[in-house]
């Protein structure tokens, strides 16, 4: 849709799932064409960007690859980078294409083109992980890429951008999840559910995220993921203890340092500034 409202593509070709879904798409102006068949999609793309769980990215790169066209480039949005760039940076290029891994940190709980926006990446972050044998040209075509639907560019190794997203990303799905897990159980009586107001919805708004999506981000960034859950575990271990002793001083010190530290973080936020 982003491309499509600028004008930066001549053609902007879909490939789905599901046959109500090339309706869907190209009633709602998201392609200009959608189709079942992943070698027509492929044919002649002069850009192809993976939107799929990340599991499926390498066998659907296989399907295309005698419809790769020499010179092609194939990013993707994939929130693990590691194991995404090593499926697929060797294999894309044994057909003469170039593979450079991103990742647009935007997006919402919602799933399928209906949920789709025009504007989901203006002033975004978009990560951009090349790596020593990525093609300079191709890299500088995804970064444009990006840059012309009004996302801000960040360059970081895979290994780098695993690592981060692990805490910032990755460790809020698991305890949103929990959170709706633990405090929706039907252990609890029905009157539960009628108590869990503004604070509750906002703090598990990614819980109703896609499950497979989630479970093949999780598992693929394992190692992040179990020491930002361990950190994540201590720290609460820690408050339990300074509220069982009663610790006022503690108590109050682990909020405060919680709302200096967030409002800090949205001040430069809307900023833009990394600073």
């Amino acid at each position: 849709m982003a491309l499509r409202k600028r004008r930066l593509a001549g053609s902007v070709v879909g490939y789905v799932r599901r046959a109500a879904s090339v309706v869907e798409c190209e009633g709602l102006g998201a392609v200009s064409l959608a189709t079942l068949d992943l070698q027509r999609a492929a044919e002649g793309a002069e850009l192809i960007v993976l939107c799929t769980p990340i599991a499926q990215m390498r066998g659907l790169v296989e399907q295309m690859l005698p419809a790769l066209k020499p010179g092609a480039i194939v990013t993707d949005v994939g929130s693990v980078k590691s194991s995404v760039v090593r499926d697929l940076e060797s294999l894309v290029g044994k057909a003469g294409a170039h593979f450079v891994g991103s990742h647009p940190m935007a997006g919402a709980e919602k799933m399928g083109v209906a949920a789709a926006r025009a504007d989901l990446f203006d002033g975004a972050v978009c990560v951009v992980t090349p790596t020593r044998k990525s093609n300079p040209a191709a890299v500088r075509k995804v970064e444009q890429l990006w840059k012309s639907v009004g996302a801000r560019l960040l360059r970081l190794t895979p290994k780098a951008h695993d690592d981060l997203v692990s805490r910032s990303s990755h460790l809020p799905h698991v305890v949103a999840a929990q959170l709706a897990n633990l405090i929706l159980s039907p252990e609890h009586s029905r009157e539960q559910g009628m108590l869990c107001a503004n604070g509750f919805r906002d703090t598990t708004r990614i819980a109703s995220s896609s499950p497979e999506m989630w479970r093949d981000i999780a598992l693929a960034n394992r190692k992040n993921l179990l020491g930002a859950v361990d950190g994540f575990v201590a720290a609460l271990r820690q408050f339990r203890r300074d509220l069982k002793r009663g610790d006022a001083q503690a108590v109050a010190s682990f909020f405060e340092q919680a709302r200096e530290r967030r409002d800090q973080w949205a001040r430069r936020a809307r900023s833009g500034s990394p600073e």
